[in-house]
């Protein structure tokens, strides 16, 4: 590997591509007006922020917890602390002050990096440690500023940071209802953005756009660390209705974000070809590669290259669609602790649903496989973290004593080494039959129902017998729409969608009765990466 240190690797691209455009962003509370900040200008701002830090009493080892969305300050923030060898604690800008005051008590932050309007809530709660100190983001009274703090201020020599010494605490969304923190050392994300840079080809001509936040770990290596390692310049929006105006007005290569913006993407594009004119219809079912072109260009621009997806499964179907009009497609696997990335798939590729073989130096195998060659997918190499913060006893749990992590999820092996997972292990609904209910199957299936905004499959019992049920968040609006308001004639509804639905699925996983479909008024609870909070919803409904 090239670099063995994030500093290694940050030094290195600011030299190399110093007048280039590093990030550009949406200034603060604006939406359209976007700021142009070049890999020299970052490292010079970088460099003063950590003599500031410095100033502020920071050594080797501190913690400083960065709280807010992506902006230039976070990068600024980052950067500085970590030239000082400092340990970053990024933090969920969505997390409530009990939430954010756990974090920072337990990681022992030493300082805390946040918006104005941030700081302004957070002292009017309780629980932030007293010896905690505050640095705005924003110019505002009473408290310290980034701006304020760089102004005139001499970078410090850089601090000597060994591969094995932490560089991020990230922690975990916590599904199960006990989040995390997982230690990453400098190695562990050097090594994972390399490896995966290896068999992925980006170079300094890319322009990358991401709707990922940078606190969640995908965000933070594949959106900051792989277009600085090579020089891209990367553009961050979380305004969904901004991306096709973004896409080509900057003509961007590659788009990085969820299933959910994939999905609804294929779906707009489905509709506009299926509905369109006779020979827009006729193009989309007999050449849709050539349908794909033109589409191509109004909505991505002539250079566009592919879409990434991440942080959960994406649907089989928008991939192929979305293949089969000539986007390239890539579906990544990975998790917080290990830094994240293990798997990828390529852009165009027949294996819709894979996610692809591991990186290179990732050993990757099935542990006590059933007939089918479904087990519990464990991961070792450079990438697998040091272990959770002040948790040995988790720890040990999940990392054993060969250095195997047990990631949870399910998942089998093709004959050519392509992973496929089939989820959460701890999720599995085991019927008295002996039989196996894969619930993100299920939810997979149903899914697909339009009046279905969200959904969550779990066991059940009515009159005595074990059954699967599904709980749904229906879409209002369209019900709405379409003047049904009645819950009885919602759930006749649902049910006549949902039935024939279940016939792709083996009889054992199928809702078997319109009772067995709970309807559910408020959304369900998420994590901040919105994954839903499964063990609140795991009661059986009688």
């Amino acid at each position: 590997m090239e670099f063995s240190t994030l500093n290694e690797l940050f030094a290195a691209s600011i030299e190399r591509y110093h007048d280039l455009v590093a990030v550009q962003l949406a200034l603060p509370g604006e939406r359209r007006n976007y700021h142009q900040t070049s890999y020299g200008e970052l490292g010079e701002l970088a460099g003063s922020f950590a003599g500031a830090l410095a100033e502020l009493g920071i050594k080797k080892g501190d913690r400083v917890a960065i709280l807010a969305k992506p902006r230039l300050e976070w990068q600024i923030a980052l950067w500085g602390a970590l030239r000082l060898g400092a340990i970053v604690v990024p933090i969920d800008a969505d997390l409530t002050p009990p939430e954010i005051g756990r974090i920072l008590e337990e990681s022992e932050a030493r300082v805390l990096v946040t918006t104005g309007e941030r700081l302004a809530a957070l002292a009017k709660g309780r629980g932030m440690p007293l010896s905690l100190q505050l640095v705005s983001m924003d110019r505002i009274e009473g408290s310290p500023n980034i701006w304020e703090l760089l102004e005139g201020q001499e970078p410090p020599p850089a601090i000597e940071v060994k591969p094995e010494d932490l560089a991020l605490i990230v922690y975990t969304s916590g599904t199960t209802g006990d989040a995390k923190g997982v230690m990453l050392s400098h190695y562990n994300l050097a090594f994972n953005v390399q490896a995966f840079l290896q068999r992925l080809a980006v170079s300094s001509r890319d322009v990358v756009l991401s709707i990922i936040p940078w606190h969640h770990i995908f965000g933070f290596t594949a959106t900051i660390l792989g277009p600085l390692y090579r020089g891209a310049t990367l553009i961050y929006t979380d305004d969904y209705k901004s991306i096709p105006l973004l896409l080509l007005r900057n003509r961007a290569t590659i788009l990085i974000g969820v299933p959910k913006l994939f999905n609804a993407m294929f779906q707009k594009i489905e509709e506009r070809l299926t509905k369109g004119s006779l020979k827009e219809r006729l193009a989309y079912r007999l050449l849709p590669r050539l349908a794909g072109r033109k589409l191509r260009e109004n909505l991505t621009g002539r250079r566009f290259r592919f879409f990434v997806s991440g942080g959960a499964p994406l649907d089989p179907r928008t991939i192929r669609g979305l293949r089969r009009l000539g986007f390239g497609v890539i579906e990544g696997y990975g998790l917080s602790e290990t830094a994240p990335v293990l798997t990828f798939s390529t852009p165009q590729n027949r294996k819709a649903g894979s996610v692809g073989p591991p990186l290179s130096g990732v050993e990757l195998k099935i542990l006590h496989p059933n007939e089918e060659g479904l087990g519990e997918v464990v991961v070792r190499g450079p990438n697998v973290m040091q272990g959770y913060y002040k948790n040995p006893e988790r720890t040990r749990e999940i990392l054993d004593e060969d250095g195997w992590f047990h990631t949870g999820d399910l998942g089998r092996l093709d004959r050519d080494g392509w992973l496929y997972l089939q989820g959460r292990k701890k999720s599995v609904i085991i019927l008295e039959s002996g039989k196996n209910v894969y619930p993100e199957e299920v939810e997979f299936e149903l899914g697909r129902v339009p009046y279905v905004e969200e959904i969550l499959v779990k066991r059940g019992r009515r009159q005595g017998k074990e059954v699967v049920q599904a709980l749904v968040y229906p879409n209002w609006s369209l019900l709405k729409e379409e003047g049904i308001t009645e819950l009885a004639e919602i759930k006749e509804l649902l049910w006549g969608e949902i039935g024939p639905r279940c016939r792709a699925l083996a009889p054992y996983k199928r809702i078997k009765s319109r009772e067995d479909i709970i309807i559910l008024s408020e959304p369900f609870e998420k994590t901040s990466s919105q994954d839903i909070k499964r063990y609140l919803y795991q009661q059986e409904e009688h």
